[in-house]
């Protein structure tokens, strides 16, 4: 497949880094040469440097045969532009749009990005994806990462291992005798830095972190069985009025059970802006960083804290403070992955990736096959990815133990018509089941393989 990515940002890069490697032919271009060159220089991919909307760079770049084309600039008009442009004069027949601005993506002007009007076929809002990340964190406070998967019947539960995690030491493949009819399945473990997906005989030691992909129904037993609790969310404080919290707080008011939200913003104009756009939510202006502030906002009754400034460092700050004023949880929006690893050193509990969040929504779009959604993990090291099996796959008509599946693939949850069904090497994967599938970035491109025998978008 020929990709054009406009935009060699965090999230054009990331996406760059994925197809090249799995052997696409990637072209990256953006008005930044330094940006380009560091794409060239470390990826395998062609370069262009100029601005993504004129029609003389989209030809250099080979619009011309072009299967697709991502535009994920930090201006959402270029961006719209460029997939106009790909349409009236390339014909491209994929176009993916980033849009930032809440103007562009109201739903009275969804008619907007019709074919004869502003040809987009993917619109990607990073702060609607971030928003939701937010609410999945709140809704599984003892995970530290977590996704929904086979439309909310599975989740993806990050989990960190403590010295009095109750299977600390034991076997996974015990685990299913001791939990005969539990509906979960261990697809990945970090330990000491390293990314793996476990075998049967594997144990989990204290300090491990582990991606679990569990029955929605079993979520709270399968908490129990490593140690953790499940609190209620009932008083949230969300650090940052702007576009990612005010979407949160928005979102939080339209749960049907009640959450009581205030929200702290240092910026006047974007403190109102949240007053007026909120009904029942709380707005104070001024620094989150105030151990004053915090106090008047009642920090130390809030079950968590959500720091969602522009800021990575402020967000971490502000994590660490409401933590030592007594707050239970702190969420932190953290765009720089290198902070990750001071997370648990200073004390925050969970965090948001908005590049990864983003480079999900756009990988759902363009993987091969069946491809329902596909979320990143890490650094880009790893991907679940939840697919329909199609009579063409070669997964079809087999029992899990008899599929060839790489080293770094395990397969977490599988669906039968409307009934999420219990994991095991005797289960025959069928025509029309839907399969959630922990891949290893560098196994990613064989599963494809495996789900696929042509090209299909969808």
């Amino acid at each position: 497949m020929k990709v054009i990515i406009c935009g060699a940002g965090q999230v054009g890069w990331q996406i760059a880094r994925h197809l090249s490697g799995e052997r696409n032919d990637v072209t990256v271009v953006d008005s930044n040469p330094d940006l380009v060159r560091r794409a060239t220089d470390t990826l395998d991919v062609q370069g262009i440097a100029g601005f993504a909307s004129y029609p003389d760079v989209l030809e250099k770049a080979g619009a011309r045969d072009a299967d697709m084309i991502i535009a994920a600039t930090h201006s959402d008009e270029v961006n719209m532009v460029t997939c106009q442009v790909a349409h009236s004069v390339f014909a491209i027949p994929r176009k993916v749009a980033r849009l930032r601005s809440q103007s562009y993506l109201t739903a009275i002007y969804s008619d907007l990005y019709r074919r004869d009007h502003m040809p987009i076929d993917v619109v990607i809002s990073p702060e609607r994806e971030v928003a939701e990340a937010a609410q999945q964190r709140l809704s599984a406070p003892a995970a530290f990462d977590t996704e929904r998967f086979l439309q909310g019947d599975a989740q993806l539960l990050g989990l960190t291992i403590d010295d009095d995690c109750p299977i600390v030491n034991t076997p996974l493949r015990q685990l299913s005798d001791l939990f005969s009819t539990l509906r979960a399945v261990v697809v990945g473990v970090r330990r000491e830095g390293t990314l793996f997906a476990p075998e049967p005989g594997d144990q989990l030691f204290a300090g491990d972190s582990c991606y679990v992909v569990v029955h929605h129904e079993d979520i709270r037993r399968t908490l129990e069985i490593f140690g953790k609790s499940l609190r209620k969310q009932e008083r949230v404080v969300v650090i940052g009025g702007g576009n990612v919290g005010l979407a949160v707080a928005s979102a939080l008011e339209k749960r049907t059970e009640r959450i009581r939200a205030k929200v702290i913003e240092r910026d006047r104009r974007r403190a109102e802006r949240a007053a007026d756009a909120l009904e029942r939510t709380i707005g104070l202006h001024g620094d989150g960083l105030d151990a004053a502030l915090l106090a008047e906002a009642g920090i130390d009754r809030a079950d968590a804290v959500l720091c969602v400034t522009d800021d990575d460092k402020t967000n971490m700050l502000a994590a660490v403070r409401a933590k030592a004023a007594g707050c239970p949880m702190a969420i932190a929006l953290v765009n720089d992955p290198t902070m990750v690893p001071l997370m648990e050193p200073l004390g925050v509990d969970a965090y948001i990736n908005p590049r990864a969040t983003t480079v999900s929504s756009i990988l759902r779009h363009i993987r091969h096959g069946r491809v329902r959604s596909v979320y990143s993990i890490g650094d880009a090291e790893a991907e679940v990815i939840e697919a329909e099996v199609l009579s063409t796959s070669s997964l079809a008509g087999k029992m899990i133990r008899e599929i060839d599946f790489p080293e770094g693939v395990l397969v977490g949850a599988v669906r039968k018509g409307d009934k999420v069904v219990k994991i095991t090497g005797d289960l025959r994967i069928e025509d029309g089941d839907r399969v959630v599938i922990f891949a290893l970035a560098k196994d990613v491109a064989q599963v494809e393989r495996l789900l696929q025998v042509s090209i299909d978008f969808f």
